[in-house]
């Protein structure tokens, strides 16, 4: 169960990234460390990455924000990063990057309804598919169908 702060958190986090051409990507508090840790992962509103300067700019403008608005009562510590990738490919910009590699895609079979799971190296997402290559040949998911594209470890042979 998420900490009953995190939408606070996450309103105050996004308006000061707004205010300093940020976008926040995620917002985590672990309360299980001592002191507790505040983390924010960010990126440049245009989408770009964020550097370390950048970094160190937003952790000034939130810990100011933070200490004014009173919402952490306790000590913690602040940490702010880029969200990088994870194992899920969620954004065009994730796709285009990954092209080639090896994914799984999870998706809602149309023959029989249920899910079904398929390997090969990702070829492209376009606005209406995505394009895989297994064994050579191209296989072809609707976005529709697609539950989830992550990336998998490549396979021998």
């Amino acid at each position: 169960m998420p900490h009953p702060l995190i939408p606070d958190l996450q309103t105050l986090a996004s308006q000061v990234a707004d205010s300093a051409g940020f976008q926040v990507c995620g917002v985590q508090l672990l309360s299980h460390r001592i002191p507790m840790t505040l983390q924010v992962q960010l990126r440049l509103a245009d989408g770009g990455d964020v550097n370390l300067d950048d970094c160190a700019r937003f952790s000034v403008l939130l810990d100011a924000a933070l200490e004014a608005g009173e919402l952490l009562q306790e000590a913690y510590v602040l940490e702010i990063s880029s969200p990088g990738i994870g194992e899920e490919l969620i954004e065009d910009r994730d796709f285009r990057s990954f092209r080639g590699f090896p994914v799984e895609v999870h998706y809602t079979d149309a023959r029989t309804g249920g899910e079904a799971r398929r390997e090969g190296l990702l070829l492209e997402r376009d606005a209406t598919t995505v394009h895989l290559n297994v064994r050579g040949r191209t296989v072809r998911f609707p976005r529709s169908d697609v539950l989830a594209v992550r990336l998998v470890a490549p396979t021998e042979g």
